[in-house]
């Protein structure tokens, strides 16, 4: 029988047809709400830090790009795609190709506009989206001005180059694509539409589509002119074979062809436009061939000759006037112009106290190295075993009293306490720790850089917890730092029990401590719509569910401090090194912010993170992308970023860098002025590393100013390998207190050594004045070794402390049973005449987790002189025939073997106590004994008294009263007991 009608029948074809349009429509709300939770936290994260005009600055201009130039390509694909169809022939002639493309023509007919309005949508999406990703090109044009300085070539203002040049190159590329896509778009719909018969007998193009593809191609071809126009000012910015800049061909052959070039194309359009009327293609095919071929010769063969018949026979005279050029924008534009260099007569003799009158800079040298001591932060100053600390260590200086009394400025190795969620015990790792409950770091860890204990361990100046120490009160808890976790929910109500885990045993009460978040770091979340915003964002259901956040709860997110400063100042690069200071009772992130360019003429360019790749910072060793590339740099600003509430303050350094007026006119209020700057924290700011080393890079090449030297290459130096690493990396650079030859003070310095291309022996050192609060900030000074005298540089000094004879011994010594040595940082010191080089060596157990390493000898070479010592004391009057004439400061050294697991100080159940030396002998030891012992720690004590006030015939009485008195007690002990001291340990 048949089925009977009725109405469900259709109604699964139905059900099928409406499934398409509602998964496109959920699909696009979906897409919607990710781009609203976006760019709503993003907006509430602004808001937190104060910089909520950044924000808004980005999105207006972002958006105005993409709206204008995705219009402007959707106009010409439907512009060009509907005069096509407009223009369509009438009639066509029967042909197999024309009875082909009907059945195409039916199919596209009754979805024409669709298909059309869909390819304009896509292209204008892409258009759009290239456009708003030049927002930081378009912001340069509209707010740069002037550099006050001409280039050498055209006499046109930097300016020109650095703002203006990148904005009209992107212009014309973006012209090029409109015209070519709607040149696409207007053949495909001729074809398709009989316009273009290309298989028909008779005419090919109708006079219609003569017309509209003139007019396409005329304007091709006149912005190909204005191309060549742009093309003249890039050849002073493209990279040749020996440097960056316009080379004699470049002038002689290139720029004159660009020119002629520009009138070839220019005529070569106007006889396409002139074809919307003649509707002939000889003339345009003529002119278009014209300029393919004086693009052929004039723009490639013409330079080929010259480069080869003028240029290689006489180079060297031929490219000085550009080598000339180069050498001074490139000096400029690294602000490495004003180097002082000046010739190092170095002697490698030596003889008694002959660093008496470096006793400023001898007791500042730094013992401690950054790289190394690590896990002796870890083992001694963790406490818990959630906490961590970054690795390498920070170095800073503070100015504290020492054990005379004496009121001076100290070089420290300096850390945070931070919390590391992947350190919570695996059975308490869920949401509510690590997101609620282990929340924030304490306090700052510091030892003096250039002593140490009695057994290695670093001589900390601020430690345990609740802190203790030089660094007097300040805020401890850290909740922004490098290590901070992902996200934390802070603060509750008054009145409510606190969660927060905030240190291991309370001084009144000792128990654990709890604490509440009251900053006004993060967002708030207490409403719904934040919590559901922060749910997407985080994919994380708890923000909806957990009874943990409340009314007053923050949102912590985005901590790392480089991270925020990138965020609030997008057009920075931001030095690779931030580090932590207390400053007027807060702890600080101090960070470095440089504006660059990659448009200046004449100016070398170079990828920004090979520049600054060391054996600290080694970068993998992938091909550097095209953003990477710089030719300018200037420290334009100082940033901070608080370690409690994470507010970050920019303030501007160099205020008459041209890039960053232009980006403070775009980001008004943005960056205070350098006025602002507290005096406490200028105590800390120092010069950045990250730009020492881009300028030692540079100055391998252009210390040398004689463009006949240059080309020559015969001067070229290298930053030297770092010998205490096992891969081949440059050495870092180093924070010293020294005082350079000729000065008359010691002065915080950044130093580095450089050898001759080729060759291991030292060719100049260098160092800069990285005290802020000096006038002198910022003076790069070059000691430069005549080429007559040996001085080794750190590769072979490293060689000469592994062969020799005694020294091999000692290592050997040290290296047995279950320890293995470690070298520290090798320092290179110009005092005494000479280059002195010292390098710590740690010893540590090979395994066990709780192995840290211990400082147990330094190593010293003055010229052919080595010294092996338990102190830098001990190893200087080895070497300067018992008395280097400058006390080093160092504590007496005990001899004791490194740490076993039983011996190791707890990290996890209770925090190590403190060391304690002891003041008085053990009672089992002889009285007369004990008269000796006291009897040296009087004499030690008068000599520094002296040594502090100047007094240096008391200094001296002191030191011959300390002898007999280390006579006396050897005597006693036979000559074991008083462990060898020597004047200055």
């Amino acid at each position: 029988m048949p089925r009977p009608a009725g109405p469900f029948r259709g109604a699964p074809q139905r059900r099928s047809r409406a499934l398409l349009p509602t998964l496109i429509v959920l699909g696009v709300l979906i897409a919607a709400y990710v781009l609203l939770v976006t760019f709503w936290t993003d907006r509430l994260w602004y808001q937190s830090v104060d910089f909520t005009q950044v924000f808004t600055t980005q999105l207006i201009t972002r958006i105005g790009l993409f709206l204008v130039f995705g219009l402007l390509m959707a106009a010409s694909v439907v512009v060009n795609g509907m005069v096509a169809y407009r223009v369509r022939p009438r009639y066509r002639p029967m042909s197999v190709e024309q009875q082909s493309l009907d059945r195409y023509r039916d199919a596209i007919d009754p979805v024409r506009k669709w298909v059309l309005t869909a390819a304009a949508i896509l292209l204008a999406i892409m258009a759009g989206a290239s456009a708003a990703g030049q927002w930081q090109t378009f912001l340069l044009w509209r707010n740069g001005g002037e550099f006050g300085q001409t280039d050498a070539q055209f006499g046109v203002d930097l300016g020109f180059f650095a703002f203006d040049y990148p904005w009209w190159r992107y212009i014309v590329s973006f012209g090029f694509a409109v015209v070519v896509l709607g040149l696409v778009v207007a053949a495909i719909t001729h074809y398709v539409y009989g316009g273009i018969r290309l298989q028909t007998a008779g005419q090919k193009v109708s006079p219609a589509t003569t017309a509209h593809l003139s007019v396409l191609i005329g304007l091709f071809v006149l912005l190909k002119a204005v191309a060549y126009w742009l093309d003249r000012y890039a050849l002073v910015m493209e990279d040749n074979d020996r440097f960056t800049g316009a080379s004699y061909t470049d002038i002689n052959a290139v720029l004159p062809a660009k020119t002629i070039l520009i009138f070839v194309a220019s005529i070569c359009a106007i006889l396409f436009f002139v074809n919307v009327w003649q509707r002939s293609w000889t003339l345009p095919g003529i002119g278009l061939g014209l300029l393919v071929l004086s693009a052929v010769l004039l723009g490639g063969l013409w330079p080929f000759l010259v480069q080869q018949f003028q240029v290689r026979p006489s180079e060297a005279s031929r490219e000085q006037p550009y080598i000339e050029r180069n050498i001074e924008a490139t000096r400029t534009a690294y602000d490495i112009e004003d180097v002082a260099t000046e010739e190092y007569r170095a002697t490698t003799s030596v003889e008694e106290g002959q660093l008496a009158e470096d006793s400023a800079t001898i007791p500042g040298i730094r013992l401690m190295d950054p790289s190394v001591i690590p896990p002796a932060f870890q083992q001694l100053q963790q406490v818990r075993g959630f906490y961590t600390f970054s690795d390498p260590l920070d170095v800073d200086r503070y100015t504290v009293a020492g054990d005379d009394g004496v009121v001076a400025e100290q070089d420290m190795v300096v850390a945070v306490r931070e919390v590391a969620s992947e350190g919570i015990p695996a059975e308490q790792r869920n949401w509510i720790n690590e997101h609620t409950v282990y929340t924030h770091g304490f306090g700052v860890v510091a030892a003096y850089g250039n002593t140490r204990e009695s057994d290695g361990s670093p001589n900390f100046a601020e430690e345990d917890i609740p802190t203790q120490g030089v660094l007097g009160d300040y805020e401890p808890r850290i909740y922004f730092g490098e290590n901070s976790p992902s996200y934390s929910i802070v603060g509750a109500p008054e009145g409510t029990d606190d969660v927060e885990y905030d240190i291991p045993e309370d001084p009144d009460t000792g128990q654990e401590r709890r604490n509440t978040y009251d900053g006004d770091g993060g967002v708030p979340i207490g409403s719904f719509w934040n919590r559901m915003l922060y749910a997407t964002r985080f994919q994380e259901a708890n923000f909806l569910l957990s009874d943990r956040i409340n009314d007053e709860s923050r949102l912590l997110y985005d901590r790392n401090p480089r991270e925020r400063v990138e965020k609030v100042a997008p057009w920075l690069t931001v030095d690779a090194n931030p580090f932590p200071a207390v400053v007027d009772g807060r702890v600080v992130w101090i960070l470095d912010g440089y504006t660059t360019l990659n448009s200046l003429p004449y100016s070398q360019r170079v990828s920004l993170s090979e520049a600054t790749s060391d054996s600290r910072t080694a970068r993998p060793a992938l091909a550097a992308q095209p953003d990477d590339f710089i030719n300018y740099v200037r420290n334009s600003v100082k940033a901070t970023v608080d370690a409690y509430d994470g507010t970050v303050t920019l303030y501007a350094w160099d205020e008459d860098d041209p890039v960053l007026q232009a980006w403070m006119n775009a980001f008004p209020d943005s960056v205070q002025p350098r006025s602002e700057i507290p005096t406490p924290l200028m105590d800390h700011l120092r010069y950045p590393e990250d730009l020492f080393k881009l300028q030692r890079n540079m100055l391998e090449q252009y210390h040398v100013t004689d463009p006949s030297t240059f080309y020559g290459g015969q001067d070229r130096w290298v930053v030297p390998a770092d010998p205490s690493s096992n891969v081949d990396v440059k050495q870092p650079p180093y924070y010293q207190t020294i005082q350079l030859p000729g000065a008359e003070q010691p002065m915080y310095s950044l130093t580095t050594t450089y050898t001759p291309r080729g060759r291991p022996n030292l060719a100049a050192f260098m160092a800069v004045n990285a005290d802020t609060r000096s006038e002198e900030y910022g003076q790069l000074q070059i000691l430069r070794l005549p080429s007559n005298t040996q001085i080794d540089g750190p590769g072979q000094v490293a060689n000469d402390f592994e062969s020799n004879a005694d020294v091999a011994q000692e290592l050997t010594l040290l290296r047995s049973g279950d320890a293995e040595t470690q070298l520290g940082n090798l320092l290179t010191l110009p005092v005494g005449g000479g280059l002195l080089y010292v390098q710590p060596v740690y010893v540590a157990r090979a395994t066990g987790e709780a192995a840290y390493p211990l400082l147990r000898r330094v190593l010293v070479q003055f010229g052919d002189s080595i010294g092996f010592d338990d102190t830098l004391q001990g190893a200087l009057d080895q070497i300067f025939e018992g008395d280097a004439g400058a006390p080093t400061d160092e504590p007496p050294v005990t001899e004791e073997p490194p740490p076993t697991d039983e011996e190791t100080p707890p990290t996890d159940e209770e925090t190590p106590p403190a060391t304690e030396t002891p003041t008085t002998p053990p009672a089992e030891q002889p009285a007369d004994l004990t008269a000796a012992l006291e009897a040296i720690r009087v004499a030690w004590q008068e000599a520094r008294d002296a040594q502090a006030t100047g007094d240096w015939a008391a200094y001296g009485a002191a030191l011959e009263r300390l002898d007999a008195a280390i006579a006396a007690a050897e005597a006693l002990t036979g000559g074991e007991g008083a462990g060898g001291a020597t004047p200055g340990e």
